[in-house]
């Protein structure tokens, strides 16, 4: 097993997390019923190109948007509908967005696909046909590069009033995928090093960018540890505002659930970005 393999899948495996992921599913099973949500629409003409929506309790805020974990190639966004909950309460909408999966479509079409959820989003939260609340994209590992790209896409473009993304939350993601092309996970992503370095957005940096919080498990390996680090330091060193928390005692998938636990410091991280980024 090379180290990379390790690093980025046999080191980041637990045994806590198939009870872990049958809670979430239960919990999101159940979400459903805990509010007005919307499910299943489209933002596009592929079969996944599709978002569920979580109406704001109260006046909204902003709109949260989140993409999901998978390495590109697993996962549906009903497993993370538990999340909506906590951001609801916030004042907030949730997107939950789903997008097309390798090797169906290269990475490149993958991330052209999802961005095409951000105009589906704001026009879906759109007040009288007008007013638009603000845009926080949220993503965990394949979906914190997702929405670090999109933030990527927008950065440089002149600005409107309202940004059309106004923050980031990048949990456990990765940001320089070279390291991916000699493992397992490369069988559906067919990355050579060209292409590896090209999707990787630690490499295209650029001021203009929303503020981001870059958030990693302590517990997960030192790779995973190190991709958040040099992430929010490259941000910085671009002139962006961005912030890294460590969550104590948190792997790879229990992060998530620091994520939507108001007493947890990495939840007061995200209030405290919410509050700057939707002003």
């Amino acid at each position: 097993m090379t180290d990379a393999e390790f690093q980025y899948v046999a080191g980041q495996s637990r045994p806590t997390f198939r009870a872990l992921l049958a809670d979430f599913e239960a919990r999101s099973a159940a979400a459903i019923h805990t509010g007005n949500c919307r499910l299943d629409l489209a933002y596009g003409p592929a079969p996944r190109q599709r978002f569920d929506f979580f109406v704001a309790q109260g006046r909204p805020r902003g709109t949260l948007a989140y993409f999901h974990a998978g390495y590109w190639q697993s996962r549906d966004k009903a497993s993370f509908r538990f999340i909506a909950p906590a951001f609801t309460r916030l004042g907030l909408h949730v997107a939950l967005v789903n997008y097309p999966l390798c090797p169906a479509v290269s990475l490149g079409a993958l991330i052209e696909a999802a961005r095409a959820s951000i105009g589906a989003i704001r026009a879906h939260t759109a007040i009288d046909g007008q007013h638009t609340p603000p845009l926080v994209l949220a993503g965990h590992s394949a979906g914190g590069h997702i929405a670090v790209e999109l933030a990527l896409a927008q950065a440089g473009r002149p600005q409107a009033p309202m940004p059309a993304i106004a923050g980031i939350v990048a949990l456990s993601g990765i940001y320089d995928l070279a390291p991916l092309v000699g493992t397992s996970l490369n069988r559906n992503l067919m990355l050579d090093n060209a292409s590896a370095t090209a999707h990787s957005p630690l490499h295209r940096l650029r001021p203009g960018c929303p503020a981001a919080l870059f958030a990693v498990g302590a517990d997960e390996t030192l790779a995973f540890v190190e991709q958040s680090r040099h992430m929010c330091k490259g941000w910085q060193q671009a002139g962006n505002d961005a912030a890294l928390e460590v969550a104590p005692g948190a792997d790879h998938f229990s992060v998530l659930q620091q994520f939507t636990e108001p007493d947890t410091a990495l939840f007061g991280r995200i209030g405290a970005l919410l509050d700057k980024a939707l002003g």
